[in-house]
């Protein structure tokens, strides 16, 4: 991306701040001017003050010297105080904005990016803009500044050696120019590969307990290592680049010196130029030939900014799920028919999730999904909780298209429980409370109560005041999901979801969550999935889902007597049961061998 590209972008991002940055460039020029005071003033030391032994201008000058030095520090230690300042609140609205818009997007896009990709685009590449707003700037338009302002003196003091000089300085910057230009792909995939390493990383932090279950901490070393080393070639690779680019600069500028000490001195000689002003223009070519080696050292940063703020707009260009033109209609309060008419979804063109897929669940209904791994239940939920949209058929809540409707207006009538328990790094009363930040005490408590959290949670020296660590690491997978229970019964929900809500509990604890779930479903549109089918024999629905379509529904007791698919896994799963509860019994033996459970045992029938 071209800078010229970006530069609007960039302008988007500092214009709230626009104020500080006019005082700052303001302070940058007073403080380059009064820098130039001290060379200035070599010329009038040599030539009229020593040559001409004209010892009155000295005070004045000196005093002019120091004055200009308190200026010239005064105003880089103000101009610093509020670039670096603006600089630091430009990279938080920035993180607040990606984050926001993060949050905002697609399921779909989470399923496609890994966590710590994101996390690394939100933290790490907006660092970046330090350079383009804070010191990168200071550095960068006070180096032009002076370098303007030197050669302007440069011309009326020489303009034979400042065109010479110029040639030289105008090659090695249009050099510079096309070097980093060359290098900004080798940073941008600096960023891919560190956003990689911090995605696998946080990926092996959050499964430490399989890695180390399996024993594969030296896969993972190994894994980490290649992903190290392929940094480090690239930083190799960075500073190769700037070293080649830095020392072609101090070789051009070897020459511009000794371009200028030869002539100089023939100048000087043929009295066409006298001592004071050969020594200033030495000075003030310092000031032109100074700003191309800051332009080194901050050219890889401003580089990497660049590339930073190009990935920040690779993901603010993604369209948030609320941005949906289509979605201008507030949902009203919800009674609870959920209808698919024809639904056909897939994740990927070609391999199609959904078909042809069709019911009505009445409201205050409760509707279980059965099937095989992959036959699409998931999706079918997912689709209800308006994580996607299909791309054929109609999803319609209360006869209104799911598709039209604001996502926040829907979703706050929606309650999940879902198979993998996520409960965030706090407290169990602030987990409970997460669904509806307003409820009062009695309330967080009510649900704490129907959920049974109180069972276990009275036994801690905190009671709900236990922080339950990172994703709940605390707790064990039967509390977390009564927590997450508790915390749907508190939202209070008109659309209720259950995916293998009660997966993680033994018979003991299920039979005391079955009777929360009962008061929980009351006068709700429920959806369960469910593998253990003993749980859902009181569904007003079942649905059997195999390959993406309802092969048989109806009622427990009606899906038994047609003898299909479901009564066949109801009697496998039945039997299963009932033999391991055999083998624990004391004396008891297995009259029967246990059910293979071969892949084809859980395929649908021909």
């Amino acid at each position: 991306m071209r800078l010229r590209a970006i530069l609007p972008d960039l302008w988007e991002i500092v214009r709230p701040l626009r104020g500080q940055l006019f005082i700052g460039v303001v302070l940058i020029i007073i403080a380059r001017c009064a820098s130039l005071i001290l060379p200035a003033s070599t010329k009038y030391l040599i030539d009229d003050i020593i040559g001409k032994r004209n010892h009155e201008m000295l005070m004045p000058l000196v005093a002019a010297v120091v004055s200009a030095t308190i200026i010239q520090a005064a105003c880089s230690f103000t101009v610093s105080q509020i670039l670096s300042k603006t600089a630091q609140r430009v990279i938080a609205d920035m993180r607040r904005k990606i984050q926001v818009h993060i949050g905002r997007l697609p399921v779909a896009y989470f399923d496609k990016n890994k966590t710590g990709e994101l996390v690394s685009r939100i933290m790490y590449d907006v660092e970046g803009l330090r350079n383009l707003v804070g010191t990168g700037l200071v550095d960068f338009f006070g180096g032009l500044l002076t370098a303007i302002l030197a050669l302007a003196i440069l011309f009326r003091t020489s303009p034979l050696l400042t065109v010479l000089a110029l040639a030289i300085v105008v090659c090695v910057s249009v050099a510079m120019f096309f070097g980093f230009n060359k290098m900004r792909p080798v940073f941008k995939e600096r960023n891919t590969i560190y956003s990689e390493i911090t995605g696998r990383l946080q990926e092996s932090l959050s499964g430490v307990r399989v890695i180390k279950g399996y024993h594969a901490e030296a896969r993972e070393e190994a894994v980490f290592a290649t992903g190290v080393q392929k940094l480090l070639a690239n930083v190799v690779k960075t500073i190769t680049g700037v070293s080649l680019v830095s020392q072609s600069a101090v070789v051009l500028m070897g020459l511009v010196g000794a371009l200028v000490m030869w002539i100089g001195t023939r100048e000087i000689l043929a009295g066409h130029l006298t001592l004071g002003e050969f020594i200033t223009f030495t000075a003030f070519l310092a000031f032109l030939v100074a700003p191309i080696f800051g332009i080194v050292s901050i050219g890889s940063q401003l580089t990497e900014a660049l590339v930073g703020l190009e990935r920040m707009k690779e993901v603010l260009n993604e369209q948030r799920e609320d941005q949906d033109p289509a979605r201008a209609n507030a949902m009203p309060a919800i009674h609870g028919r959920v209808e698919f008419d024809h639904v056909d979804f897939a994740y990927e063109e070609g391999k199609p999730v959904l078909q042809d897929f069709s019911f009505v669940a009445e409201p205050g209904s409760v509707t279980a999904l059965v099937g095989s791994s992959g036959s699409g239940k998931s999706t079918t939920i997912g689709l209800i909780a308006a994580f996607a949209k299909p791309q054929k058929g109609r999803v319609l809540i209360d006869n209104i298209d799911l598709t039209t409707v604001t996502l926040a207006s829907y979703r706050e009538q929606l309650g999940v429980v879902l198979q993998e328990t996520f409960l965030f790094d706090g407290t169990i009363r602030e987990n409970v409370a997460f669904s509806r930040p307003q409820a009062t005490e009695e309330q967080i408590m009510a649900a704490i109560s129907i959920a049974r959290v109180d069972e276990y949670a009275e036994k801690f020296p905190d009671k709900y005041d236990t922080v339950v660590g990172e994703r709940g690491v605390r707790l064990s997978g039967g509390q977390k999901q009564r927590v997450a229970i508790a915390r749907a019964i508190l939202a209070d929900p008109r659309i209720l979801i259950l995916d293998e809500a009660t997966s993680s509990l033994d018979s003991e604890s299920e039979a005391y969550i079955q009777a929360g779930l009962a008061h929980l479903m009351k006068g709700r549109t429920t959806f369960v999935i469910a593998h253990r089918l003993s749980t859902i024999r009181r569904a007003d629905q079942i649905l059997v889902v195999e390959n993406g379509r309802i092969i048989e529904s109806g009622t427990h007791d009606q899906l038994l007597t047609a003898g299909g698919r479901y009564a066949d896994l109801y009697q496998r799963q039945y039997d299963l049961e009932k033999n391991l509860f055999l083998a624990e019994g004391e004396g008891d033996t297995v009259d029967e061998p246990l059910p293979e459970l071969t892949p084809k045992a859980y395929r649908p029938s021909a």
